[in-house]
């Protein structure tokens, strides 16, 4: 038999072969969930993590006939409920919903295991600036003015942090960077206890969420400085940017959906499209929109730009302000 003739019939076995493993994989896809999904929140109940869970798994439990149920794994800053979403097995059974605390979290603490490249993106769900919450005591009505007290007094202004490591940490250390002002980090265990003692004064500012800044903006115990993001946000329009004293800085927190490294691309295609369905329903649009979010959406290759940039960008804060993980 002429080797032409068998290269042929190998090749076209090769094509046959490979268009069943195509069939199937949609068969597969078009099937999929089959049973309960696992959705990893790496954070305590009642967060912003959580409630963004809570509601994208009831949704796609409604859109996709099974149960998505949330798992609160939280500790070590987001740590435990990573790794064990980097070590399950990539079946599309395990996801994880995550804030931009994962490339800080990532950049900071070094882990012995590689969350960038074990963990891979499914889709953004949203994003929002944080607001720069400062104490009324303090004589700073801008930040410009806030820069020129630090100058004028170099350690002696205290700031707040989720911890050590956390977005919010790494946030306000690049605006410190920027400003070439040194500031006191003061970390806690989440936002909850630091705005508790930025309230009574024990600190002079942090960085939180808008869900988590209105209350006690509104009621004047709290006065919102600046904004984090590249332009104004829509919920508080007189307030004004970082970046509109420092131009260049720009620190979104967002939120997304990420599943294990292996996860079939079958699936994540099938849940990336259905997430961009449920981020364009008007009820999912108005429970966003009531913590200060704009969806995203949008394919898993646009999130994982996102994540690597981030990333990228702490691990030169940590290396210049000499972060070290507790």
């Amino acid at each position: 038999m002429k080797f032409t003739t068998v290269l042929r019939r190998v090749l076209a076995l090769w094509i046959i072969g490979l268009a069943v493993f195509s069939g199937s994989m949609c068969v597969f896809a078009q099937a999929y969930p089959t049973r309960t999904v696992r959705v990893i929140v790496p954070f305590a109940a009642g967060g912003g993590s959580d409630f963004i869970a809570r509601q994208i798994s009831a949704k796609l439990s409604e859109n996709l006939g099974q149960q998505f149920v949330v798992d609160n794994r939280g500790g070590a800053g987001g740590l435990i409920g990573i790794e064990m979403t980097a070590k399950a097995p990539p079946d599309g059974y395990t996801l994880m919903i995550m804030s931009a605390s994962f490339s800080a979290t990532a950049a900071a603490n070094k882990p012995a295991f590689d969350p960038i490249n074990s963990i891979i993106p499914v889709i953004e769900i949203g994003s929002s600036p944080f607001v720069l919450m400062l104490h009324p005591s303090l004589p700073a009505n801008n930040l410009k003015e806030l820069i020129a007290l630090a100058k004028g007094k170099p350690g002696q202004i205290l700031y707040g942090s989720s911890g050590v490591g956390g977005v919010t940490h790494l946030a306000t250390e690049l605006m410190a960077s920027m400003a070439k002002i040194t500031l006191v980090h003061v970390p806690y265990k989440g936002v909850a206890p630091a705005l508790t003692d930025l309230i009574s004064g024990q600190i002079h500012f942090t960085f939180g969420s808008y869900s988590t800044a209105q209350g006690p903006v509104k009621s004047g115990r709290l006065r919102a400085l600046s904004i984090t993001g590249g332009q104004r946000h829509k919920m508080l329009p007189k307030v004004p940017t970082i970046a509109e004293t420092l131009p260049g800085y720009d620190v979104e927190l967002w939120f997304g959906v990420m599943a294990p490294k292996g996860t079939p691309p079958a699936v994540i295609d099938r849940l990336n499209a259905t997430l961009n369905k449920i981020l364009q329903d008007a009820e999912m649009k108005k429970n966003l929109d009531s913590q200060g979010m704009t969806p995203s959406g949008g394919t898993p290759a646009h999130f994982g730009e996102r994540i690597r940039k981030d990333y990228d960008r702490w691990v030169e804060i940590v290396s210049e302000a000499k972060i070290k993980p507790e």
